[in-house]
């Protein structure tokens, strides 16, 4: 079945599905349809005559089929006539069928995605149920079933309203992680402004003024003229050198910084991550390829794991630095995709190695280890303390490829 509504972005089809496809996301409005069974069946149950109730209930879902689907489709700031229009089925419906009380606890459904404030929201659903008690006493129906409408009603309309706030304090979560992100590639950027300025702004100036002192000195004494080319020559080299060695700084990435990155990326998600400092004395090639390594992690974590808490463990030896991964989400990798195939891969170029221990429903636990050169004359250096056994262990997959 293809239906042919568009979704807005902030519709209540993109705060129930996130991510999902289109057509994942209608499936979960026609899975959430099977509840207005209780139309037919209330009536049927309680033995009406199918007479006095059956024709007006086929036309009146077939009206609510086509406000549900539009309700579910449109800004949810566009939502609250379709809000008031299910419920006045439910109140045109409800002297012949005890069952249009469903159209009642749809209508409270929806208004939980309808405002911004959940005061207001809140109010709605007090103000739609206010109206529908009335009606159903003046047709004196017992006092349980009217309570059992409203209790319906109002905890499926709070537990929407909780979900679009949580829906709003995320999206305030990733923009801020954005923002940090632009903040940090600004500042990155001044500074690599800052240091070939400095590199380069001197060194070019003595260039110019050697090749220009050459060019005077060409006629009047070649000889001359040839040492100004020289040393122009071996400055413009030394200033490559520079560059370059500038330049390796800039690609490689900084341990710390991925860290602090990687706290962010999981708090957008709802997980909370605790880490220890890295060592400041890992030579840049380590350091660059671990902190590729934890970036491909966390973005696992974040993206299949389902976990609430994860865990960075860097422990420093003599000749290696191991850093232990954990998060206490469901387990279970069962293959490994790209991501896992490239951390093994940077690991396997600094003569690392890589280890996954992940039981179905009980975690996972990932084991990145990168031998650290040592240099002659130099002791021991300090081993951090060992992670104990009690570390949260958890998947950074869910039963998925990374």
């Amino acid at each position: 079945m293809r239906l042919s509504f568009d979704v807005a972005p902030d519709s209540c089809l993109s705060y129930a599905s996130g991510k999902h496809a289109s057509g994942t996301r209608w499936r979960l409005a026609l899975i959430n349809l099977v509840w207005s069974f209780w139309i037919v069946a209330a009536p049927w149950l309680s033995g009406t005559p199918w007479r006095d109730w059956l024709l007006p209930t086929l036309l009146s879902y077939v009206v609510f089929l086509g406000l549900y689907f539009r309700a579910q489709s449109v800004s949810v700031r566009k939502l609250f006539p379709y809000v008031l229009a299910i419920g006045a089925l439910g109140f045109l419906l409800s002297p012949l069928n005890f069952g249009g009380m469903v159209y009642e606890i749809y209508a409270c459904v929806f208004a939980g995605f309808a405002f911004r404030n959940p005061r207001v929201g809140v109010l709605a659903m007090l103000l739609i149920l206010a109206a529908y008690v009335l009606e159903v006493w003046w047709l004196n129906w017992s006092w349980p079933n009217i309570a059992s409408v409203v209790l319906w009603a109002l905890a499926v309309g709070g537990m929407n309203l909780a979900y679009r706030a949580k829906g709003h304090s995320d999206a305030r979560l990733r923009l801020s992680h954005d923002e940090v992100r632009r903040l940090a590639a600004t500042a990155e950027r001044e500074r690599i402004g800052r240091d070939l300025h400095d590199l380069l702004g001197h060194t070019l100036s003595l260039i110019t003024l050697k090749l220009e002192l050459s060019r005077k000195l060409f006629d009047r004494d070649p000889g001359a003229a040839r040492m100004e080319v020289e040393e122009a020559e071996k400055v413009a080299r030394l200033a490559l050198a520079e560059v370059r060695s500038a330049v390796s700084g800039i690609r490689s990435a900084d341990l710390a910084a991925e860290l602090a990155s990687a706290r962010l990326l999981l708090a957008s998600s709802q997980i909370h991550l605790d880490y220890d400092r890295p060592p400041g004395d890992l030579p840049n090639d380590v350091e660059c390829g671990l902190s590729l390594v934890l970036r491909e992690a966390a973005t696992n974590i974040a993206r299949h794991s389902g976990a609430s808490v994860a865990s960075i463990r860097i422990v420093r030896d003599h000749d290696v630095v191991r850093l232990l991964i954990a998060d206490n989400g469901g387990g279970g990798i069962d293959s490994e995709g790209n991501g896992i195939v490239g951390m093994r891969e940077r690991l396997r170029a600094l003569g690392g190695s890589l280890a996954i221990e992940s039981p179905c429903g009980n975690g996972c636990r990932m084991t990145v280890s990168a031998p650290v050169p040592v240099l002659a004359g130099i002791g021991r250096a300090p081993v951090s303390p060992p992670v104990p056994d009690a570390v949260i262990t958890a998947p950074l997959a869910h039963g998925n490829t990374a």
